[in-house]
């Protein structure tokens, strides 16, 4: 996966979540669910373009191509296995889990993700055939 910058990466989960729920992306929909200017958007998207993420052209709806889909479900994955391991294994707050989530998807490496993909499958299956064990692990935090 090629390495796209914090910023386009939240754009591209953006377009993609928005993609899935209306059938395209609007400038000014992203521009308010990430609370940035138009102008930044209409950069970001330009750049996105280029890389061959999404299909745009000024004032029309903008799609996902195959790559830029496959990239967002990758960056939602991260996403939604970094919420589920700090909200379910470290037991923080929904909030406080989608926060740090929303931080770590974009520094890690493919490793570590892997691992605590594995680790939080592990530990949560554990836990449902040991109910002393998730006892231990709710007191720990």
């Amino acid at each position: 996966m090629e390495k796209l910058s914090q910023s386009l990466e939240d754009y591209l989960e953006t377009i993609y979540t928005e993609v899935q729920s209306k059938n395209c992306a609007k400038v000014t929909d992203i521009a308010t669910l990430l609370n940035v200017r138009k102008a930044s958007v209409t950069g970001a998207l330009n750049t996105l373009s280029e890389k061959g993420y999404i299909n745009y052209t000024p004032y029309s709806v903008i799609t996902l191509t195959k790559k830029g889909e496959e990239t967002a479900q990758k960056i939602l994955l991260r996403h939604k296995v970094m919420t589920n391991f700090l909200k379910n294994i470290l037991n923080l707050s929904e909030e406080e889990a989608t926060e740090n989530a929303c931080r770590m998807e974009h520094i890690m490496t493919e490793e570590m993700f892997r691992r605590i993909h594995s680790f939080s499958h592990f530990i949560q299956d554990y836990a449902k055939s040991d109910k002393k064990f998730q006892e231990k692990l709710q007191k720990l935090f």
